[in-house]
């Protein structure tokens, strides 16, 4: 599957920013002496392993990786125009490794790959040089406190023109707000940046001792490139541990785990048609697809019941969603969520579980939850009753409206149905 043609636009206009810079710096290209010959040899090598071994982040649709230090000391020791070679090499040759085999089986989308990521880091290394660097060929001086004071905000711009290129072309790829994708790269990674910002500094003050001081520097960057590593392996592992759960569901009782899945697209459906910010729609989704993970705890001979349940099973039933957020409250991805999962069955008009929670006192997160559950309930074979039509679901999604749903999720519950009718129909008109 090929890049949406407002994303492969974009990368050609950044492909294009790319060769111009290189074109304006290479004028100012000369021979090197022997010491920065070796130095420009020592960040070719760094740069290549900070690629090749950058970490995949899937939340953020991107790698981060420890280059942004290599580059900005190469920025600091070597100027631009050596910078603009040296990321130009070491980025098309990592690239080119690791993306060999997807050339030959999707060689469009690889290649529009390759273009971008070359290319974005082409641009924010010409950027930086443009406005902190009086010429191509010559070094940041860092003689004082001040020299440090621009160094540091030289960073900040490399950083600030780095991520900018990355969340546009991510914005654009998988129609998320710009602003919102943004910030949270610089709060997530906000640590990590500022040590790479102060081993960029490290190697500058190590280069002016000898060449070979640089290699010092290399176990911070590699303890950098664990601490991205780390940040990966919890959020993986956690997601893999409720994957299996999710398993296990599906073993006992197929609808809860397809359930799940549904009411995760339909709740953010409804946030995106309430217009809630992006935050709260990711939360929306991660919520909604472990909201019903505490029914591991329910006994098979309740969860599977194919009749009503006793007031003793039900309140067996009822204990669910508690158990959804205790365990998931410990871990950092769904920390955020847990209360939402505890509440997503309380009731507009207070008449839910398991604390009685009326109107505005229901977490808007949980509310959203509620009206996507309760409508994918309805329309769904149960082992107590058959699935309602698509008329009696509407009837009685319009009758719950203020009493068991928030009168405006309700509102876009059934806005979200009649445009998704509106959308099956065309086809068929066609």
């Amino acid at each position: 599957m090929n890049f949406p043609r407002r994303t492969r636009l974009y990368i050609a206009v950044v492909g294009l920013l790319a060769l111009a810079a290189m074109a304006f710096y290479l004028r100012d290209f000369e021979f090197l002496s022997l010491q920065r010959s070796l130095a420009f040899g020592v960040f070719l090598v760094l740069g290549f392993l900070c690629e090749v071994y950058a970490v995949w982040i899937p939340a953020y649709g991107s790698e981060v990786s420890s280059s942004m230090a290599t580059c900005m000391a190469s920025l600091f020791i070597l100027g631009p125009t050596l910078t603009v070679v040296m990321v130009f090499v070491t980025t098309l040759g990592s690239e080119v490794l690791m993306r060999w085999d997807s050339l030959k089986s999707n060689p469009k989308r690889s290649f529009n790959i390759i273009v971008f990521n070359i290319s974005q880091i082409v641009v924010t290394v010409a950027v930086t040089g443009i406005l902190f660097f009086r010429s191509g060929n010559e070094a940041f001086p860092l003689h004082s406190g001040m020299d440090y004071l621009w160094a540091m905000l030289a960073f900040v711009c490399y950083a600030t023109v780095n991520l900018a290129l990355v969340t546009g072309v991510v914005s654009l790829t998988e129609r998320q707000r710009f602003v919102y994708r943004f910030r949270t790269y610089c709060r997530d990674f906000s640590v990590q940046y500022l040590a790479l910002g102060v081993l960029a500094l490290l190697l500058a003050v190590l280069y002016s001792l000898s060449v070979w001081h640089m290699l010092l520097a290399i176990i911070p960057l590699l303890l950098v490139h664990l601490s991205f590593r780390s940040y990966q392996r919890l959020r993986t592992e956690a997601r893999k541990t409720f994957e299996r759960i999710s398993r296990i569901l599906d073993e006992r009782d197929h609808y809860t785990a397809v359930h799940s899945s549904d009411v995760a697209e339909l709740a953010v459906r409804i946030a995106r048609e309430l217009e809630l910010s992006e935050a709260e729609t990711e939360q929306v989704e991660i919520a909604a697809r472990v909201h019903d993970i505490g029914k591991v705890a329910v006994p098979d001979s309740i969860l599977l019941k194919p009749g009503p349940l006793s007031d003793n099973e039900w309140e067996v039933m009822k204990r669910h969603p508690g158990v959804s957020a205790e365990l998931i409250e410990g871990l950092e991805i769904y920390s955020k969520v847990a209360d939402a999962v505890r509440h997503e069955h309380e009731r507009w008009n207070g008449s839910g579980y398991p604390d009685g929670l009326v109107g505005e006192k229901i977490p808007m997160v949980s509310r959203v939850i509620a009206a996507a559950d309760i409508y994918d309930a309805l329309i769904t074979d149960r082992p107590y009753r058959p699935a309602f039509s698509r008329e009696e679901t509407l009837r009685m999604i319009e009758e719950m409206r203020g009493k068991d749903l928030d009168p405006a999720v309700a509102d876009a519950l059934l806005e979200v149905l009649r445009k998704a009718s509106i959308e099956a129909a065309a086809p068929a008109a066609a």
